[in-house]
């Protein structure tokens, strides 16, 4: 049996475990980090720089394993998500945490295949961000999205007549919808409309709502991101149509979009491993660090970079790796190392990670109520 490194991490630098592995000053790996910070997806790159900061700060802040942290805007667009790469490379990254969105990631991934550099990307979750041996994630991957959202509606019967509005342009938009159909079915769900829109037509949703509402939806699942959800939610407020919304990581996000009116956000559910207003001291830490450091309370991808930059913590002590050797060593050490810890984090107690790069963690839901996410599984 290998054995197991066990690492808890906390807002709070008392109550965490302190390196075993010591580092002289000065002497600190590089960590890159690639996501939107501008942008119609910014408020998820921020939400990882912020976090991954917090965390670097915390660990660094113990005196043991040490590391400095530079973050690239990519705009959500895959061609400067490269770009971003290349900048971190000349400044002498060792190791990735990100990229941040699927379609950058996946284009970046092939970029860390073939340098043999690790990575691990917070909240990439389309099947090919973690196509290569190097390359990890700490969210649930799309067709885990999309199965677990139709497992959680069918066993909690939240209803039986589903509509679907999806974005089939996008990896993780139609890479959840092709999951979340397959498995209600065995759920007993019956998909009384499948509506797609794309990338190019993408503000116009009265179509895909006429045909929901008529077919008799009685819950809509958004396998999509936030900003095109405020439109939806607003377009079917003002044609009477009130169903339940549901939808992935994609809707976090969704109270911070500018002009939309966060009371039609009331009762939307989504699928996430993580909740602010969890009462477990951990969450509770987490959340006053970083409304302290950032203002505003953190979303999922958030808890996904904090836990993220812990699991690089782990892996590093538990490989034994140490700045002065080469990005191809460090990576080669740290694949293997990552499947032999054992991180209990805000997303998931007793998170491990399989060599195909997937983590196992069990799926929560979250409702907005009164402006805020409520968790639906306490």
């Amino acid at each position: 049996m290998k054995k197991m490194v066990k690492v808890v991490s906390l807002a709070c630098a008392s109550a965490m475990l302190v390196s075993t592995t010591a580092f002289a000053d000065g002497d600190a790996f590089k960590v890159g980090g690639i996501g939107p910070v501008t942008g119609g997806a910014a408020v998820y790159g921020q939400a990882v720089k912020n976090a991954t900061e917090l965390a670097v700060n915390e660990i660094n802040a113990l005196g043991g394993v040490q590391f400095e942290f530079q973050f690239e805007d990519d705009e959500h667009d895959a061609e400067k998500s490269v770009n971003a790469y290349n900048t971190l490379k000349d400044w002498g990254m060792q190791m990735l945490l990100g990229t941040v969105t699927s379609a950058p990631c996946i284009a970046v991934a092939a970029e860390t295949a073939n340098d043999n550099m690790f990575q691990l990307t917070p909240s990439g979750s389309a099947v090919e961000c973690v196509a290569n041996p190097n390359a990890f994630r700490v969210c649930f991957s799309d067709p885990n999205q999309g199965a677990a959202s139709a497992q959680y509606i069918g066993e909690n019967k939240l209803a039986t007549k589903i509509g679907v509005i999806y974005d089939s342009s996008d990896v993780y938009s139609s890479g959840i919808y092709e999951k979340f159909a397959a498995e209600a079915a065995n759920q007993g769900l019956e998909i009384v409309s499948a509506e797609a829109f794309t990338a190019d037509n993408k503000t116009d949703f009265s179509v895909q709502l006429q045909k929901a509402k008529d077919a008799g939806a009685e819950l809509v699942f958004l396998p999509i991101y936030y900003t095109e959800a405020s439109l939806i939610l607003t377009q079917a407020n003002s044609m009477g149509f009130a169903p339940m919304f549901f939808g992935c990581d994609g809707l976090d996000g969704l109270l911070t979009v500018d002009g939309f009116d966060t009371s039609l956000a009331e009762g939307v559910m989504l699928l996430t491993p993580f909740a602010a207003d969890a009462d477990d001291e951990q969450t509770k830490n987490f959340v006053a660090a970083y409304e302290e450091a950032y203002g505003g309370t953190p979303i999922q991808f958030a808890a996904d970079a904090y836990d993220g930059m812990y699991a690089i913590k782990a892996a590093v002590e538990k490989s034994g790796v140490t700045p002065d050797m080469s990005v191809s060593d460090i990576c080669d050490a740290m694949e293997t190392a990552m499947t032999e810890i054992t991180v209990d984090g805000l997303t998931s107690k007793g998170m491990t990670w399989n060599a195909d790069g997937e983590p196992n963690k069990e799926p929560k839901a979250v409702k907005i109520e009164n402006g805020s996410y409520v968790s639906m599984d306490k």
